[in-house]
């Protein structure tokens, strides 16, 4: 905390302090800063609950304002790898020994008159949530939040692939270039082919075609930039979704794997929509309580280290509970001095009672 001082020092509000009342913000879904002091001035135990400082609208938008969002991006650092751990010996279902990890960004819209520092378009401002995800949990495992005009493409620049690890993309991301960075890195890619990709077949395998598949080929690029950006061979696969209808088209480096379990690959990379809806749903990410770049960037962060202590107790306590549910226990309980084990069994009761004066009522009809 110490390495990202504030302007001053803070008046009666510690990073600490800060964290809590919005992460108290994020769990309670909170509309505003007054809301938010509000709600914390009618609690009788703060003191309890880790509180130290003085929690006002203006200290927390001063805190906003001119803390380093840093701070919590580390700490978010701290959350990943503990959650990392937690998660480890969870399966992707995918039935592999390499790790496997989707990339993707979601774009959060903003109001161009409050947030003018978010370049996107003419008339409006925007923010992309950049994020590699880890398949077993699924965890968040590296996070970049720019402006909306930032390409996806250029996130693979920041990402240090891992070699043996299996990086699942979207055709947003084809770059030939980046993907041979994977290929010197040691690592796999999954990503889908663009239509007008030139190239040339070295090998076809026969496939069967009652899997959907319809070809599994070694190829080539045939172009002079596509021979310079990627020079070695690579493999394509042509895959019939008979759910969507549609024919879906795969670039891989991967030679070992069968032609179906790469289409189940990318099939997997579905999960990172799910982690962008639930976060959009569930957490504080499109409303904001402070319209400068750190007081958005400061929410951020917040919000998915709830998102990720969430995570951790679901599994420290080996709940067999939704994250979604997790979160509205916590809600309406954040001020009560109770063991969440105990909460859960308690909701559970009531959840049972419900079912069955229900039934009664039912009969009674």
């Amino acid at each position: 905390m110490q390495l990202h001082p504030m302007q001053r020092s803070s008046r009666g509000m510690t990073a600490r302090d800060q964290f809590l009342a919005m992460a108290f913000a994020q769990i309670t879904f909170r509309e505003s800063l007054r809301d938010i002091e509000a709600c914390l001035r009618g609690c009788a135990h703060l003191y309890a609950m880790g509180i130290r400082g003085n929690i006002t609208r203006t200290n927390l938008a001063y805190a906003n304002e001119y803390r380093d969002w840093r701070v919590y991006e580390a700490l978010a650092q701290v959350l990943i790898r503990k959650a990392r751990r937690l998660y480890a010996d969870d399966t992707n279902g995918l039935d592999l020994s390499e790790m496997v990890y989707a990339i993707d960004s979601t774009t959060i819209d903003l109001c161009l008159s409050m947030f003018p520092w978010a370049h996107f378009r003419r008339t409006k401002a925007a923010i992309k949530l950049h994020t590699q995800l880890d398949l077993n949990g699924p965890i968040p495992v590296f996070m970049s939040i720019t402006d909306g005009s930032v390409h996806d493409v250029h996130f693979l620049d920041q990402i240090a692939f891992e070699p043996g690890s299996i990086y699942v993309i979207d055709r947003g991301y084809l770059d030939f270039a980046r993907l041979f960075r994977i290929e010197q890195a040691k690592a796999y890619f999954v990503i889908r082919a663009k239509r007008n990709t030139k190239f040339y077949v070295l090998e076809s395998r026969p496939v069967d075609k009652n899997t959907g598949l319809r070809c599994d080929q070694t190829i080539r690029l045939s172009t002079r930039k596509g021979k310079i950006d990627y020079p070695k061979r690579l493999r394509r696969i042509s895959y019939f979704d008979t759910k969507t209808g549609k024919r879906l088209v795969f670039l891989t480096n991967h030679f070992d794997l069968p032609a179906l379990t790469i289409a189940t690959i990318y099939k997997s990379r579905w999960q990172i929509e799910l982690f962008f809806k639930w976060i959009k749903q569930n957490l504080r990410i499109k409303a904001f309580f402070g319209t400068s770049e750190n007081a958005v960037r400061t929410q951020i962060w917040i919000a998915v280290c709830v998102y990720l202590m969430v995570a951790c107790l679901n599994k420290i306590h080996g709940i067999d509970e939704s994250l979604t549910r997790i979160l509205q226990i916590l809600s309406v309980n954040v001020f009560q001095k109770v063991p969440f084990n105990q909460l859960l069994t308690d909701y559970s009761t009531r959840d049972d009672d419900l079912l069955i004066s229900n039934q009664l009522t039912f009969n009674n009809l």
